[in-house]
């Protein structure tokens, strides 16, 4: 399994053609604590770039954007019962939301591990 990055600090870890979405490690550190989640729906339609979910912390409310287009197939229930998970681990149980890819070549688009620390350098 692949993951890619967002210039918008989202990261989406695919397989097959199905994804996992969630923000990084730098975006939960730029955010502070973490307060409230708001994640879609299953069924819900999403385009790239659309707003899919919402991250409150004590310092700021910010949009979580859909990288990639599809249909989301699960948001991640314990993260809005515990939504310090996005702090604890951003990248793993602190994922938002997995989708079914509407289409995959849309990945070729985010950038690499590599490449995403090289942009978070230059920030």
């Amino acid at each position: 399994m692949t993951v890619y990055y967002s210039k918008e600090h989202e990261w989406v870890r695919v397989e097959g053609d199905s994804a996992t979405v969630g923000i990084t490690d730098y975006a939960q550190g730029q955010l502070g604590d973490v307060v409230f989640v708001e994640v879609p729906e299953a069924g819900r339609q999403l385009k790239r770039g659309a707003e899919a979910a919402v991250v409150e912390s004590v310092k700021a409310a910010s949009d979580v954007y859909a990288p990639v287009g599809g249909e989301v197939i699960e948001g991640n229930q314990a993260l809005v019962d515990d939504p310090a998970l996005v702090n604890s681990d951003p990248e793993g149980e602190g994922w938002f939301f997995r989708l079914r890819l509407s289409d995959t070549g849309e990945i070729n688009d985010l950038m690499s591990a590599g490449q995403y620390q090289e942009y978070c350098d230059g920030l």
